[in-house]
């Protein structure tokens, strides 16, 4: 299994354009840096968004006569309510990535110990396998969905 870094909490300056690359140390401090501030932004989005639907739902609860306009707008309160259930998860799950950053084992496969690739990382920062990894474990979830 690969080294890991220590727990890394210093600040690194990071340009705007900065992107982690493949011929870099893996997992440096710039690369930690970079998804540490990838995913407390999409964090901070994710709650943004959470607060602006419980103000909407506040604000549009009201008494509509027409049953069918009602339901309808009911139709749209339950798929926006399963829409921030989601977000609500996703959100667990980058609170769960920026503490794996704190502990040093951001960016390493849960399955193999590997580093997952920089690409996968910066598509997906939420990601705790490898794309082989990931593949293997959804082809056994079909394996026992379709049993």
């Amino acid at each position: 299994m690969p080294a890991r870094g220590n727990n890394v909490k210093a600040a690194t300056v990071l340009d705007d354009d900065y992107r982690p690359a493949d011929d870099e140390p893996f997992m440096n401090e710039r690369q930690l840096e970079y998804f540490r501030k990838k995913l407390l932004i999409w964090k901070s989005e994710l709650m943004g968004d959470s607060k602006t639907t419980i103000e909407g739902l506040q604000d549009t609860t009201r008494n509509i006569p027409d049953i069918a306009d009602r339901a309808s707008e009911e139709a749209d309160r339950a798929l926006e309510l399963r829409t921030r259930d989601r977000q609500r998860k996703l959100v667990a799950k980058i609170d769960q990535a920026l503490r794996r950053i704190d502990a040093g084992d951001y960016g390493y496969c849960e399955d193999t110990g590997e580093p997952i690739s920089l690409k996968r990382l910066d598509a997906r920062p939420i990601a705790t396998l490898s794309l082989e990894a990931q593949e293997r474990h959804e082809r056994a979830e079909k394996v026992h969905r379709d049993s």
